[in-house]
């Protein structure tokens, strides 16, 4: 077996042992509830042997709230639910009813573990940037590479990154031009090609050679050392969704308590003014305690995560999962939605969009153009090659190639002097082309033989199938606006937006840019913002975003770890049908709640009126939740949105 095995399967016990443990409190407390309601019909225990049983079964389940009341109180937070079952349970110990004692607290204990399932697949914390960073740099010193902590290393240092190795220190590149994939802070789909002197981010990956850098700024002031503290600092910004039943408690909890004593205080005071009114006090505390054992959130404890986990259930059937039921009832609220282009409205894979040669046949151009791309690993070099050769296996000699770094290739093919690269490289050689052509979206590549024109391609990025029909669902989905932010050219992103009919778009946005336009966005009042990213330089906005989704099929770990939403299929439409989903759960989670509230409502009127046991309260109780797990199912069954 190998090392990672052992360690995976040393993961699954342990999980196993963490389950195991967490639900053997309830398990041991039904069992031995069960078992002391058996002896009570069969059997005639002495009185201190029945309280010990059932304090037994009471500790495994009370044992916790009660640690929690106490914790709470000495923080001075005297009103919570805590509190509230540990006085109810307490109370029932106190007037002999210790069965419904413990079958309250057990059901409680048991809505407590439903509600900590729902959340159980909630985001890790946001160090997860911390793993994706750097933790060691090639520096040469004295000639000789040592690998270094970055903190480490000084300005004006050379370090070394070899091919595929993230680059950990700003620096200016030194010798031959390298190629970079600059995904990682700018999100742009297409590597750059970056010459000597120029600058290269920490961040970056380098793709076709090894390169060696100047470094220009310490490790804490890096590109990448920027990425992580925007992105905490805007998890910080971000404010967090109390679940119901806690922020519901503050003011439920004492209201309840308070007619509780009322209940007890209010006919003892009656008989001071009216003698001929007995006021029996255990008769009366033992209606109060009813009432507050009515009045225990079970219900709603339950009712409420199982609405979101029946939510999440049919996300995740869609390939769409949720971490955590509090943003199911965020993206119901969205209005505005912002999407990353690459990898989320475009596959990330280049194509030849157009070809261009009015006085030279197609397939000698292409013939032309794939005999002296073929030289280049750059990924529009590949790209059109990929293409020609799909059309044409004639590629002729090629006696001389020479890459001009963020220029193109210089290369004598078939005989003849070929000039295949951008705009910049024929301007430089003086040669005319088409003044049109700078204006095409796209990565334009102009060819000239003999220093004249013949023609040029325009290799782009390829929208998914389904990027239109994502944003008519959008639309059809109630989204007021539709954004679209990227690191790529604005020609390219507004080109795009047209096509799709987005509402906005910007491009040339570095990560704090795309921070700062979610900032405008939000700072509408009333507005609720999604947004939608892949890449590792979307971590800032994820978290920023009131909802921060994640493409999970071929998105970074870090953008998926940040996210709230995980779109597991990649498909933008399944954004519109997060909302949906959203939507229905948060409906169904308010009808459980009325129905929680309403049948509650009359028990304690029946309880006060000293017309209901504990067990007629706990059961009730019981039958609310029940009616409240067949509701949810509805979100489990319910058509796509």
């Amino acid at each position: 077996m190998t090392r990672d095995k052992q360690h995976a399967c040393c993961r699954d016990d342990s999980t196993k042992k963490h389950a195991a443990r967490k639900y053997f409190p309830a398990v041991a407390s039904a069992c031995l509830l069960a078992g002391g309601i058996a002896m009570d019909e069969a059997l005639d225990l002495p009185a201190a042997a029945r309280l010990a049983w059932y304090l037994l079964a009471y500790l495994p389940v009370g044992l916790p709230v009660l640690g929690a009341a106490v914790k709470a109180i000495s923080g001075r937070d005297f009103f919570n639910e805590f509190t509230l079952m540990s006085l109810a349970t307490l109370g029932a110990f106190f007037v002999g009813e210790h069965p419904e004692g413990v079958a309250v607290m057990l059901f409680y204990s048991v809505g407590e573990l439903l509600q900590e399932a729902a959340v159980s697949r909630a985001k890790r914390n946001i160090n997860a940037l911390v793993d994706a960073r750097p933790d060691s740099a090639t520096v040469i010193r004295d000639g000789e590479a040592r690998r270094v902590d970055p903190a480490d290393v000084a300005i004006g240092e050379i370090i070394e990154i070899k091919v595929g190795e993230r680059v950990p220190l700003d620096g200016t590149l030194q010798a031959a031009a390298a190629v970079f994939d600059t995904s990682a802070l700018t999100g742009e789909s297409l590597p750059r090609e970056i010459a000597a002197g120029e600058e290269v981010l920490a961040g970056m990956i380098a793709m076709d050679r090894v390169a060696r850098l100047v470094v220009t700024r310490p490790h804490e002031q890096s590109a990448f050392a920027r990425v992580l503290r925007l992105t905490r600092e805007a998890a910080e910004r971000k404010a967090p969704t109390e679940r119901f039943i806690r922020a519901f408690a503050r003011v439920y909890t004492p209201i309840v308590a308070g007619c509780a004593v009322l209940v007890v205080l209010f006919p003892w005071l009656l008989s001071l003014v009216d003698p001929a009114f007995a006021y029996n006090f255990h008769e009366w505390f033992r209606r109060g305690l009813i009432f507050l054992v009515i009045s225990c959130p079970c219900a709603l404890v339950i009712s409420i995560p199982l609405g979101y986990f029946g939510g999440i259930g049919a996300a995740s059937r869609q390939g769409i999962l949720f971490k955590g039921g509090n943003y199911l009832d965020a993206i119901a609220r969205v209005d505005t939605v912002v999407l990353d282009k690459t990898g989320t409205l475009t596959r990330g894979v280049f194509e030849v969009q157009s070809v261009g040669c009015p006085s030279t046949p197609v397939e000698v151009f292409m013939s032309l153009l794939a005999t002296v791309e073929a030289s280049s690993t750059h990924p529009v070099a590949r790209a059109i090659t990929l293409y020609a050769r799909s059309r044409t296996n004639k590629l002729g000699p090629l006696s001389r190639s020479r890459e001009i770094a963020g220029r193109g290739i210089d290369a004598t093919a078939f005989g003849k002097e070929v000039l295949v690269g951008n705009a910049r490289l024929l301007d430089e050689a003086e040669i005319v082309f088409p003044s049109n052509l700078r204006d095409i979206p796209g990565t334009v590549v102009i060819c000239a033989v003999d220093r004249q024109y013949i023609g040029y391609v325009v290799v782009a990025d390829t929208l998914k199938e389904d990027a239109a029909e994502a944003i008519a669902a959008l639309r059809r989905a109630g989204v007021r606006r539709v954004v679209m932010l990227s690191g790529d050219s604005s020609a390219i992103v507004k080109d795009i937006a047209g096509r799709l009919g987005i509402d906005e778009a910007h491009g040339d946005l570095l990560p704090e840019g795309k921070v700062a336009r979610v900032e405008q966005l939000k700072a509408i009042p009333g507005a609720r913002v999604a947004f939608v990213g892949d890449g590792i330089n979307d971590a800032p906005v994820l978290a920023l975003s009131d909802v921060g989704i994640a493409m999970g099929g071929l998105g970074s770990d870090m953008a998926i770890e940040t996210a709230d939403v995980v779109i597991q299929t990649d498909q933008p439409t399944k954004v519109a049908t997060a909302i949906h989903v959203g939507r229905r759960t948060r409906r169904i989670v308010v009808q459980n709640i009325v129905l929680a509230f309403g049948v509650k409502a009359i028990v304690l009127a029946l309880g006060a009126a000293g017309m209901a046991t504990l067990w007629e309260a706990v059961f009730a109780d019981v039958g609310v939740a029940l009616l409240a797990i067949l509701n949810a199912s509805r979100v489990l069954v319910g058509k796509r949105g």
